[in-house]
């Protein structure tokens, strides 16, 4: 089975970190959870409703859609933190990706534990920029909450296509494909992770700051 990658990249302040993060990650995964399984035998069941959430973000001119499961939303919240606090200690300007993986599980014979089969990866680069004063705040504001709102439509264009997502498993093997760890939401099994570098390229920051310099000018 080959695994789907698709890459986004946002540029932000280190302020709007983590709801532009919260913002993306939320957004796939909307997309890739379902309401639980009720099964009434091997083979028939039915599937509950996904309630959903506006959020405001209060450093982004940006609303965006989540899953309105708080555990799921607190799981999100927690890894996003991490890779925040990462960010922050690497330096003032900094680099780094968080990527969402889902996979499923292939059941290995003992004593072996159980493989796990990537399907599909969204990876995240963030690039920290600096800015000098309150006005290129608000105008970066505007901007990440533009380039966000492009990434969001990226994510629905991408996740509409017609591609391999794992089949309906039997309530034996749900386990295998969904994490029903959560009382009111069943996403696909995921994991989340990240990495850091050093240091910001100087291409991205010239561009950031290019567009704010530009949209002073007006």
């Amino acid at each position: 089975m080959n695994c789907r990658s698709e890459v986004l990249e946002v540029t932000v302040e280190a302020r709007q970190v983590e709801e532009a993060m919260l913002a993306l990650l939320h957004t796939i995964l909307l997309h890739r959870s379902t309401g639980k399984f009720h099964y009434k035998k091997e083979g028939t069941y039915s599937i509950g409703t996904v309630g959903t959430l506006d959020i405001d973000c209060d450093f982004i001119d940006f609303t965006f859609v989540r899953v309105s499961s708080e555990e799921l939303d607190r799981m999100i919240r927690k890894a996003v933190s991490e890779f925040k606090d990462a960010l922050s200690n690497s330096g003032s300007d900094g680099m780094g990706q968080i990527s969402l993986e889902f996979y499923q599980k292939k059941k290995s014979r003992w004593p072996f534990s159980d493989e796990c089969i990537p399907w599909e990866v969204w990876s995240i680069k963030v690039n920290v920029v600096n800015l000098a004063n309150e006005q290129e705040r608000q105008i970066c504001r505007e901007k990440v909450g533009e380039k966000l709102g492009e990434k969001v439509i990226n994510v629905v264009e991408v996740i509409n296509r017609h591609e391999y997502l794992p089949k309906m498993p039997t309530q034996s093997e749900v386990d295998n494909v969904f994490d029903t760890s959560l009382k009111d939401v069943q996403p696909y099994l995921y994991k989340i992770t990240y990495q850091i570098t050093d240091s910001l390229g100087t291409s991205v920051s010239t561009t950031m700051r290019r567009l704010i310099k530009d949209t002073l000018a007006l």
